[in-house]
Parts: structure tokens; sequence; C-alpha cells
């Protein structure tokens, strides 16, 4: 139930259309809620039907013309109420952490190779995070709504930090696994 809450977040920030939507999604709310186009388009379609949020009248009436969406006061109360439900955490799922678990019994083959490109990725997303950091949160900005978006932005640095941690430690060990069981 977390992608209506996803769009709710985003349009009360701004008043967007579904094609906006999605690039806000590939540039902010994506690193921690992602969606695809279609996802958005439908979800925005059940959002209207239940009255969360309305198209923007057009400017001027034109064929083909994107639709923008706003949040209407019964979306903001549903927003609300979510916020303030108690949730607990999702079960950890990773599939490198099984392929680990499955490799102690079959052997390590192709895996330490997959570490490196792993770590790699994380390295490359935590210095993005970082540069958005720099960018976005400099020394001063410190409004309620600023400082819970860094909030949000830190979690994303602290999981590639440990990440990018982890991963080290994951290398060296298999650096020091006898040389069969990694071929």
């Amino acid at each position: 139930m977390s992608l209506p809450h996803a769009i709710l977040t985003a349009l009360l920030e701004r008043p967007s259309s579904g094609l906006e939507l999605t690039r806000r999604f590939d540039r902010s709310i994506g690193y921690f809620w992602s969606a695809t186009h279609q996802q958005i388009y439908r979800e925005l379609g059940r959002l209207e039907a239940e009255g969360y949020i309305r198209t923007l009248p057009a400017e001027q009436p034109a064929r083909g013309q994107k639709k923008s969406y706003e949040v209407l006061p019964a979306g903001r109360a549903e927003l609300a109420r979510w916020t303030a439900v108690s949730q607990d955490p999702k079960p950890q799922r990773d599939v490198l952490l099984l392929r680990l678990r499955a490799a102690a019994v079959v052997g390590t083959a192709g895996l330490e190779a997959d570490l490196r490109r792993h770590l790699e990725l994380h390295r490359r997303q935590l210095a993005e995070y970082e540069e958005i950091q720099r960018r976005d949160f400099p020394p001063g900005k410190d409004a309620p709504e600023d400082r819970l978006r860094h909030l949000v932005l830190r979690a994303g640095i602290d999981l590639e930090t440990f990440w990018t941690q982890w991963l080290g430690h994951a290398l060296a060990e298999f650096g020091e696994l006898p040389g069969p069981s990694r071929s």
C-alpha cells in the first residue's frame, strides 16, 4: 500500500503530471521506493477514483495535453493517517546474501567477481548520494521539511556505507579462502 502514499507525498510536494512524477521517482523517491511508469499511471487512476487526487483544469483545452494532478483534502488526510500508523520493519531479503549461504555448500565459483561488481555499484551510489547531500543540503538548510528529507538521504548514505564496508570485509574473507572452492 506504500506506492499510493509515495505518490501522494510527491504530489503534495508539487502538483505534477504522470510523466513528471515518473521523472521525480527516477531522481529522488525511486532511490528508496521504485515504481514503473505503468504502475504510477495505474495508481494515479485509483487515487483519483478514490477521491484522493484530482486532475488540475487545463489552462487551455487541447487534445493529448498531459494531465497534472493535485492532492485533495481526503488524500492529505489519508497520508497523515498512514504516517501516524505504526509498522513493523520488513524482513531482510537479499539475493546476494542467499547466494553466499548457498556457496557454503556448492562452492563460490563466480561470486568473488560479483562481490567486486556489487562493491563498485555501491561505491557509485554512495558517491551520488554524497553529491546530492553537498548540493541540496548545505549547512544552515534546516527547515523542518529539509531536515526530514535530509534524514531520508542520510539513511541512503548510511546503507551504502554499510554495504561498501561489508563488501570490503567479504572480499577480504574471500582472499583467505582456499583456491579450489573459488574457481
